[in-house]
């Protein structure tokens, strides 16, 4: 889902000459000096046509605000709100800055907007709280038209410019065009999709970054050479993409998301055979966005559902599995007759993760123009799977480029191994040359993912996360521009090892080491992260404790929990780039010297699970020394576990296997007899952590009273080790 946009910010105002205000209708008598324009810049505005939306009076007219003349003649439009004065540049530049020169009747709020055609028009730049004088504004995108449209004056009187200058440059490449009817057109084998008439070929990305970021980061998808983004979701928060889109004249493939959408193991379950309230629901909401965005400059086509055919598996299983799949490609077949019927200019498709989803539409959606593939690694089979299976549309491929962690064989530590940073470059390569090999059917691909997140998905799959540009982002860039000369470019990470790779101390140290070098001799500078997915779920990458031990090594400290864990190195250029490398450590128990007398020995519990999960969940599972097993508590405080060591021992070291459900407050008590128990430990800072505990006690029986817990489960231990 979109976040909601961030509030406009006020127009800055450049020092300079203040104005002597006498009243909307008395020029003022200071001599005004027109800004300067920076070295890129070349003013576009000056001389060209213009018009408004009133006129003060004859002596006001909308050229005045054009002619270069910042002393004597200004534009001055009727008394109320809103009100607008453009000026048309002659051909579609890029936009950098627009310069408002205003008389003492400002306006306090307007908006800075551009249009192809001077019918539709999107924003570049929202003022609030302006305060009159000049207003000096960076905006981004492209237009042949230009206007302010006013919306608050900040008098009584009307909206008054001294000068409106718009600079730019018309460097003879102007971004692709938006606006026009989107077509597929062609034969069997020799399709072709044209926008406004013209051939286009979905050269695109995914798009990650919120709404309210989409001017940020518009002008760099520009850059690589896109000229469509995809998204999953069309709704009231989408307008601001589709503007700062079509300002950089930019396509966007209007996403709806159908329940179960994301393919294997996503939620949200329908019967599409007999759940028509919800069929009605959805047809409704899309009905609505259709009408709202059809006429929008930057639509591109619509896209109904997100693999859907693949995730009923998650719902249903056998003959019920194949009615919910045809009742749900009916269903998108619907939705696709209803979207003509209100905007019969754009196309029509579905996504799926799953080549053996296209039967199903092949059989059920006449009314869809072309289908969609989310592909990933297996681009380069699409082809095959097309051909076999005698389909009479043409496809994008709408996600695609490195394999993902299904795609890939397990590494030692049994979790998927992680293609380079080198192997992901590639991957978007090759996933670019197959889609233009399948000339005539596939007509371009949204390659996954123009994305900004700095988590275990993001490494996998982003081409800036963390706002750093990796080998990927430039292979992208090279397959769409055909050439990526003159960038400066990341470093490169080769033979990245972890030692010991299978059985890291928690809490102790783990070597990485990796060749790097920069192909620009830029210095590097290095970051470690580690994520703990495979652990525990948990997606985020956390900066670890590391020190440099020289030649390319690093001596990490290890997580404090077990399991097999993710470990990151990031170099970083200081230019935007970075390379990152990751590699699988499993986290195993700290070695304790001595013998665990507690090993298999009598263990009893004030409670233990029955039937949850993996339960039984017994107390001598805590003492059995399989680190897979457990005990684990009711849900409720306080609780205990104890162990009867047999007779009088010596023990000078305690070990404690947290699973998650962990105490954050315990007492470590011993006994000679089982009845009374003397305290040897006690903290109330439990992390779930392996917990090592020194004691220098004699006793029979040991026993961990726990008072406290550190989530709302009750308490489970995989191991209680008692060494002598």
């Amino acid at each position: 889902m979109f976040r909601a946009p961030s509030p406009p910010v006020p127009a800055r105002r450049r020092a300079g000459v203040p104005l002597l205000v006498l009243g909307a209708l008395v020029a003022s008598t200071l001599t005004l000096v027109a800004p300067p324009a920076r070295a890129a810049d070349t003013l576009l505005s000056q001389g060209r046509p213009a018009t408004a939306s009133s006129q003060e009076g004859d002596g006001y007219a909308a050229s005045a605000a054009f002619d270069g003349n910042l002393t004597s003649t200004r534009w001055a439009s009727q008394w109320s709100d809103p009100q607008w004065v453009q000026v048309d540049l002659g051909q579609r530049s890029n936009l950098s800055r627009a310069v408002l020169t205003w008389e003492g009747a400002y306006g306090r709020s307007y908006q800075i907007q551009a249009s192809d055609n001077g019918s539709d028009w999107w924003t570049l730049k929202t003022v609030t709280g302006g305060d009159g004088g000049t207003d000096d504004l960076a905006v981004s995108g492209s237009g042949r038209y230009v206007r302010m449209l006013g919306t608050e004056r900040s008098t009584g009187y009307g909206y008054s410019l001294w000068e409106f200058q718009v600079y730019g440059n018309t460097d003879g490449t102007p971004p692709p065009a938006t606006g026009g009817a989107v077509r597929v057109t062609g034969s069997q084998g020799n399709w072709q999709l044209t926008a406004g008439g013209q051939p286009y070929t979905v050269k695109g990305l995914t798009w990650g970054p919120s709404v309210a970021d989409a001017p940020k980061y518009m002008p760099d998808v520009k850059s690589m050479g896109a000229n469509t983004i995809r998204t999953w979701g069309t709704d009231g928060s989408t307008k601001p993409l589709l503007d700062s889109a079509a300002a950089h004249g930019i396509r966007v493939i209007n996403g709806f998301w159908l329940q179960p959408g994301g393919g294997p193991g996503s939620g949200g379950c329908v019967n599409y055979v007999t759940d028509t309230t919800y069929k009605n629901t959805m047809l409704t909401e899309f009905a609505r966005w259709v009408e709202t965005y059809k006429s929008h400059p930057a639509t591109l086509m619509w896209n109904v559902g997100n693999e859907s055919v693949l995730g009923l598996q998650n719902c249903y299983s056998g003959t019920e599995l194949e009615a919910q799949r045809n009742a749900y490609t009916s269903f998108v077949n619907d939705v696709a007759k209803k979207i003509h019927s209100i905007d019969p200019d754009h196309p029509v498709t579905s996504t799926d993760a799953w080549t053996g989803a296209w039967p199903y539409y092949k059989r059920n959606t006449p009314d869809l123009d072309l289908y969609s593939m989310n592909s990933y690694g297996a681009v380069c089979d699409v082809q095959e799977d097309w051909e076999a299976g005698g389909y009479t549309k043409p496809y994008i491929i709408t996600e695609g480029g490195p394999a993902g962690e299904w795609e890939v064989p397990d590494d030692a530590n049994g979790v998927p191994d992680e293609p380079t940073d080198v192997q992901k470059a590639d991957g978007y390569t090759q996933a670019w040359n197959c889609v233009t090999g399948h000339r005539g059917v596939a007509l371009g691909a949204t390659l996954f993912h123009y994305g900004i997140e700095h988590d275990f998905g993001g490494v996998w799959f982003n081409l800036l996360p963390d706002g750093l540009k990796r080998l990927s982002y430039y292979a992208v860039k090279k397959a769409y521009t055909g050439s990526a000369s003159g960038d400066n470019t990341p470093p490169v990470i080769t033979n990245m090892a972890v030692g010991p790779a299978s059985s890291a101390p928690a809490g102790g140290e783990f070597s990485v080491r990796a060749d790097v070098r920069d192909p620009d001799g830029d210095p590097v500078t290095y970051k470690i992260f580690l994520s703990g997915n495979y652990a525990n779920g948990d997606k985020r990458l956390v900066e670890a404790r590391w020190r440099s031990t020289g030649n390319g090594t690093f001596a990490v400290t290890a997580p404090g929990k077990l399991g097999v864990w993710k470990v990151y190195i990031r170099a970083e250029d200081g230019r935007g780039n970075a390379g990152i490398e990751t590699k699988s450590v499993r986290v195993v128990t700290p070695p304790v010297s001595g013998t665990n007398v507690a090993l298999n020995k009598p263990t009893t519990a004030s409670s233990f699970q029955a039937s949850y999960g993996d339960c039984p969940c017994e107390p001598a599972k805590a003492t059995d020394g399989n680190p897979a097993t457990r005990w684990a508590s009711d849900w409720s405080d306080p609780q205990w576990v104890r162990v009867d060591l047999g007779a009088p021992t010596t023990i000078r070291e305690l070990q404690l296997v947290w699973d998650p459900a962990y105490a954050r407050s315990y007492e470590v008590q011993v006994s000679d007899d089982g009845s009374t128990w003397r305290t040897v430990h006690t903290t109330t800072t439990g992390d779930g952590d392996i917990d090592t505990i020194d004691v220098a006690a004699t006793a029979r029986h040991v026993r961990f009273h726990l008072t406290a817990r550190g989530t709302g489960w009750g308490y489970s231990l995989h191991e209680f080790g008692v060494y002598s």
